[in-house]
């Protein structure tokens, strides 16, 4: 792979800087600034970005459904026949449940275990009763919307996994997902990389390794894996491969991923990066567009040296894209 890039179906943006859950493996939450995407930054970013081929934009955050007009850059998003993804922890979902119903493609929630637990990792007393009842609305008004789980494995949930796998048929999802939590990354808002001790918050040890792995091969023997549990069994092990590496039991593994090469993420504060988890490329403006960013001479850079196999960072991933 060289370090142009002429392509970029998929475009990760996050449109809020804030967030309005207290996620334990999560410092978003810790921000006190307050940034947007505005509706005329979004369709300039867009217009530079024609020839690129942009057929997907996901809405990650932050809490997209924090922005004051979500639904705005939904619909110069969809005007351009841009499939929508909403990324949300749900406590907003009823009362935007409306314009979801007519503004999103598809929908991704958090889902970190049965009530309390996920009360618990999510740090709002009735988050799991809020997210039941976004969903009921949401299916009220648009029964057939894909809306999808996303659990993010860590010390607080790893025994208790076929209980999410519950209570997302309960909540009447059309699947789950499951990736390891990211111990090792500057992502979702941290200044530095995690303190030993801070790891050790989310981390497994290694005596509850060996309880992972067996709640592994229980979901796996459910026998749902590549349907209702997106994952393969291959990739659900992956998962208890990653924790034993934080530990140094294994060596880590890069997962096979270009997306670097066919996607890229914009900030609320238009910081631009080749993914979540690497440094920033550049920072949009009125004078400097997305298109020059990703052919710009860091990206170009960057690109022609990386090697996801070998890079550090690569090998710590938690969440791989590749898109053929």
């Amino acid at each position: 792979m060289t370090g142009l890039v002429d392509q970029l179906p998929i475009l990760i943006l996050n449109p809020f800087s804030r967030c309005n859950c207290r996620c334990r493996m999560c410092d978003i939450w810790k921000r006190t600034e307050t940034e947007a995407i505005s509706r005329d930054t979004l369709e300039a970013q867009l217009a530079s970005l024609e020839g690129y081929g942009l057929k997907w934009v996901v809405l990650s955050g932050g809490e997209p459904l924090m922005h004051p007009d979500i639904f705005g850059l939904c619909t110069v998003l969809r005007t351009r026949r841009i499939r929508v993804t909403l990324l949300t922890a749900g406590l907003l979902l009823e009362r935007h449940a409306a314009g979801i119903a007519t503004h999103v493609d598809d929908l991704i929630v958090s889902l970190d275990g049965p009530a309390p637990l996920h009360d618990f990792i999510r740090g709002v007393h009735g988050a799991f009763d809020k997210l039941a009842a976004g969903v009921k609305a949401v299916r009220a008004l648009h029964p057939d919307l894909p809306i999808v789980a996303r659990c993010t494995v860590q010390r607080a949930n790893h025994t208790r996994l076929r209980e999410v796998v519950e209570a997302a048929h309960d909540l009447r999802l059309n699947s789950i997902s499951f990736l390891a939590a990211d111990l090792h990354s500057t992502a979702f808002n941290r200044p530095a990389v995690w303190p030993l001790k801070r790891q050790q918050e989310i981390a497994l040890r290694e005596d509850q390794i060996a309880a992972l792995e067996t709640e592994m091969e229980a979901l796996i023997a459910l026998g749902q894996c590549g349907g209702f549990i997106a994952e393969t069994p291959e990739k659900l092990r992956r998962i208890v491969h990653q924790f034993r590496a934080h530990l140094g039991l294994v060596t880590p593994v890069a997962p096979r991923c270009n997306a670097p090469w066919v996607s890229a993420v914009i900030e609320a504060d238009g910081t631009v990066r080749p993914c979540f988890f690497h440094s920033p490329i550049g920072r949009i403006g009125p004078d400097r567009s997305a298109a020059d960013i990703l052919n710009g001479p860091a990206a170009i850079a960057f690109r022609s040296t990386l090697n996801p196999a070998a890079n550090p960072v690569c090998r710590r991933c938690v969440c791989s894209l590749y898109l053929q």
